[in-house]
């Protein structure tokens, strides 16, 4: 068998010099890249494997499974534009490279989770714009970006963010809850009835909608529209939806223990209010991107055509 080869190979008509050159660039390149891979593997053995034991125990990081199938699809979706590039290094993308690793050993030394996750998403786009260069950065800007919505809040964030919010649920669900002419007192984050206390807990406070808004109007955004200040003012107008919808389901939850009892505010009742709000606000951003895709688009975004 191994003389069949030889014998073959003899008959081969030799390779030319540029032919040759051309094979030698791309083994090397293809070894370059395996080795890159093989280092990211090796630097993130730690980090990812926590991070994805996050999203299965954390209810408010869930759609985390999500993030990473859709960015590789915006990957894919691209692949004519990609090919079509000039591969062009860029030793500008060795800075940014540099700052990805200097936030991953930081965060390694200080126990800081969120800065070693999100050093992953700096070390990918540096990667790309060092080895592939400015324009392949620029068509996989979008891609590597929507990996952010993967990465959990850090602790100091969520806690700054999340206290207002229970503070807004619960001055909204008394004020609707007042005008429905229930009686109802309001201590903090503290709603009390007649018949039982509701507390706007940090679970209640809508930072687990407001994220996974954030990620959908981001999906949805891109699919739906066409101009950069559209997706932009989707993405912006999520929050405001999330937040709003959150007071809403608080508001309901605080109407059904006035007329159903305390077993209104938690158990089932409770989840299945949660699915029905999210709902609500899912609909609410597909009108509001219904109302956007009946103005005039402007420039379109960066690779694509106008509309």
């Amino acid at each position: 068998m191994l003389a069949l080869f030889v014998a073959q190979d003899a008959r081969r008509a030799p390779l030319s010099r540029s032919e040759s050159h051309a094979q030698e660039s791309d083994l090397a390149r293809g070894l370059s890249v395996a080795a890159l891979v093989v280092a990211l593997v090796g630097l993130y053995w730690a980090v990812v494997p926590h991070l994805v034991h996050q999203w299965a125990n954390d209810d408010d990081y869930t759609h985390g499974f999500l993030i990473v199938p859709l960015a590789l699809y915006f990957v894919w979706e691209r692949r004519e534009r990609l090919t079509g590039l000039p591969i062009e290094p860029s030793l500008r993308g060795g800075g940014l490279l540099g700052i990805g690793l200097m936030m991953l050993v930081l965060g390694s030394l200080g126990a800081e989770l969120f800065l070693q996750r999100s050093s992953l998403v700096v070390v990918l786009a540096g990667l790309v714009w060092l080895i592939l260069g400015t324009s392949f950065l620029r068509q996989l800007l979008f891609p590597l970006a929507f990996l952010v919505f993967m990465i959990p809040l850090p602790a100091i964030v969520l806690n700054a963010v999340a206290f207002p919010l229970q503070l807004f649920a619960a001055q909204s669900a008394t004020f609707c809850m007042q005008l429905a002419g229930i009686p109802v007192l309001r201590e903090g984050n503290t709603i009390v009835l007649a018949n039982t206390t509701l507390e706007v807990v940090e679970a209640c406070s809508g930072i687990r909608s407001l994220q996974a808004l954030l990620a959908l109007g981001a999906v949805y955004g891109y699919f739906a529209q066409k101009a950069v200040w559209k997706r932009w003012a989707l993405l912006a107008l999520s929050i405001p939806i999330a937040i709003a919808a959150n007071a809403l389901r608080v508001a309901g939850t605080g109407l059904l223990a006035h007329l159903i009892g305390p077993e209104a505010a938690q158990g089932f009742y409770h989840t299945f209010a949660g699915w029905i709000v999210f709902a609500v606000a899912f609909v609410l951003l597909l009108g509001a991107g219904m109302l956007l895709g009946k103005l005039p688009d402007g420039a379109a975004a960066p690779g694509e055509p106008k509309a």
